[in-house]
């Protein structure tokens, strides 16, 4: 009777552990993702990768990886999600954010999660606890809240990373900010391309590109009327979505 107790206890231990170890393979919580890397199980990529075309254009990371010329990007293997405050948004710039959110997706392999509506602010500095994310910030304001669009500036967009499990960064949150002078109703009736090209290159600062001097790019400094992704755009940001999963 004693070895029978001794062997039933032994084998509760083992279904116990495997019970747990099938929360941590099983949970979709990204502190357990975390944990799955730790211990070698891996997640998959939730969109095809990205094809890479030839290289006759001009882009710049905004990041690198520490030691390293490898871009810092987004987790390929999680969504990335973002959330519209509503407050000051002209009449039909949602579907325009939308739009320019597929375009970007297509571009990086990412996928975008539409959070809904947040009254949160871009840029406040949020605490992201290790091995989560918060969703991308897009707001529209004014000077008095951007001071950098006193310089008409159309808009500012940019991510933050962390240092994931595996030693590499990748961005974890970020935020766009749409100026309320450039953005309006007439404005968003009337030249819908020219606006929607503004919030596509503000997300490409968010999922990693920098400026660049080349105006046949869309990622241009200051932008002489291109309204759609240039070779370089398309290149530097195929390349931010074949970043290895985190």
């Amino acid at each position: 009777m004693q070895r029978s107790f001794r062997t039933s206890t032994a084998l509760s231990v083992v279904l116990t552990a495997a019970l747990v170890g099938g929360v941590v393979v099983l949970h979709p919580s990204p502190e357990m993702a975390a944990v799955r890397r730790l211990v070698g199980v891996g997640d998959e990529r939730v969109l095809a990768v990205p094809e890479i075309g030839s290289s006759y254009g001009v882009y710049a990371f905004s990041a690198a990886q520490p030691g390293s010329t490898a871009p810092v990007g987004w987790n390929p293997c999680q969504p990335v999600s973002y959330a519209v405050n509503p407050d000051g948004m002209p009449d039909g710039a949602r579907d325009l954010v939308d739009r320019a959110i597929s375009r970007m997706s297509e571009a990086t392999g990412l996928e975008f999660v539409d959070a809904g509506d947040t009254d949160r602010r871009p840029f406040t500095g949020a605490f992201v606890p290790f091995g989560t994310a918060q969703p991308v910030v897009i707001a529209w304001g004014d000077a008095s809240e951007f001071p950098r669009f006193a310089d008409d500036i159309a808009g500012l967009g940019g991510a933050a990373s962390e240092q994931g499990v595996t030693g590499r960064r990748y961005y974890v949150t970020g935020g766009i900010a749409l100026s309320t002078d450039t953005f309006t109703d007439e404005s968003v009736a009337l030249r819908t391309e020219q606006m929607e090209a503004i919030v596509l290159h503000e997300l490409g600062h968010v999922v990693g590109l920098a400026h660049v001097e080349d105006t046949g790019e869309l990622m241009a400094d200051e932008n002489s009327g291109r309204l759609d992704l240039g070779p370089g755009d398309r290149e530097g940001l195929a390349l931010l979505g074949t970043v290895p999963c985190g």
